[in-house]
């Protein structure tokens, strides 16, 4: 049998930043996509997936629900619906040189389900993992190159708006600074040993992520193209030289917006990434620099709600340092970084609202593959 897990993720600093080749700095966390993979006789690949009705926060599937997919891996699989990533996953697989066998494989996840939690990363990642890994684990066990992979059948086959951030701050595990500069992902871990707790809330709202993705990104993209004849050619270009700022003003407004919150995210990850390598962060800091990318991307990208907010106030309210959505926003999960012994007031405070939480700790091992006999 084969076994493989890969954890959801938190984004400390630079949301909306890794498909405009910036920096981010994430830290994968104890909730996860997991598989069981035994192999067939035959091509067919018979996969028991929990059932898409059970995704809040803290959800099990007491009721063993599972969705069945079937499908025959001898053959080229032909897409029939936008994001169709059982079959994209066996493809991008074949197309590496692997020879995917049939199997029986049942997928079980912790991670609330379209609420910003990757929970379709992850599920393609472990997916990715697995199939790679009933050909040769050792493979399966290059966390970068599955990392990439997943990406792959994920975003660059039906040609979606997401960047790699999710992709390798799973693989990799920890907390983790990453550079796409050079459309490639650049990992190196980083250490932030603090006192306080994490503490994540579901606004019980979903949320399209390929349309709130575009709605950040494109006006972004084309407010630096419009400056492109000052040589602006990405965000970076205006923390290297603040003067071009005074150009702003030639934006429309709308994409002006984008562009000027994106300026400020990217100063604030460099300053995050920073004080964390040199030890200077303090909780006070944390809290206030994450509800700072917090109101740059509510009100610069427009992608808050006023159920994240309420949430967000009272949890501050109740004694966190600050706090931000996570994953595309629009909807879907948020987080605090709060004092240890101010947790349970905190819960308590926001399942007055309505809405469940729990309490976060960092995942250091990051996708992994196990051979059982």
């Amino acid at each position: 049998m084969i076994k493989v897990a890969t954890p959801s993720r938190i984004c400390l600093f630079g949301e909306h930043q890794d498909y405009l080749g910036l920096e981010v700095i994430a830290s994968a966390i104890n909730l996860h996509f997991s598989t069981k993979a035994v192999k067939r006789d035959d091509s067919l690949l018979k996969i028991k997936i929990r059932d898409s009705s059970i995704g809040e926060l803290g959800a099990t599937n007491d009721e063993g629900k599972y969705e069945e997919i079937i499908l025959d891996a001898a053959v080229e699989q032909v897409y029939e619906k936008p994001r169709d990533y059982f079959k994209s996953i066996v493809n991008v697989v074949k197309r590496e040189g692997f020879a995917v066998p049939g199997a029986d494989i049942i997928m079980d996840s912790t991670i609330p389900i379209g609420k910003g939690m990757c929970s379709s990363t992850t599920m393609v990642m472990a997916l990715t993992a697995t199939l790679v890994a009933l050909c040769d684990p050792e493979a399966a066990r290059d966390k970068r190159r599955m990392a990439y992979l997943a990406w792959k059948a994920e975003v660059q086959e039906f040609n979606e708006p997401g960047g790699m951030m999710d992709h390798y701050a799973s693989a990799l595990g920890g907390l983790t600074h990453m550079d796409f500069r050079t459309g490639q992902c650049e990992a190196e871990p980083v250490e932030l040993n603090m006192p306080g707790c994490y503490i994540l809330f579901d606004s019980l709202q979903d949320r399209d992520c390929t349309k709130v993705l575009a709605k950040a990104k494109f006006p972004t993209l084309d407010g630096i193209a419009a400056l492109s004849k000052y040589g602006v050619t990405s965000i970076r270009d205006f923390y290297d030289h603040p003067e071009l700022c005074e150009h702003l003003d030639e934006v429309d407004e709308f994409n002006r917006a984008r562009v000027i919150a994106n300026i400020n995210d990217y100063r604030l990850q460099r300053e995050a990434l920073e004080l964390i390598k040199s030890g200077a962060m303090t909780d006070e800091k944390l809290g206030a620099m994450l509800s700072e990318h917090q109101a740059n991307l509510r009100d610069g990208l427009g992608i808050s709600t006023p159920a994240i907010d309420k949430i967000l106030e009272t949890a501050i309210a109740n004694g966190a340092y600050g706090g931000k959505f996570n994953g595309a926003g629009g909807g879907g999960c948020l987080y605090v970084y709060a004092p240890l012994d101010k947790a349970d007031q905190i819960c308590g405070a926001v399942k007055e609202l309505g809405y469940p939480s729990m309490i976060l700790k960092k995942d250091d091992n990051g996708l992994t593959v196990t051979v059982e006999e």
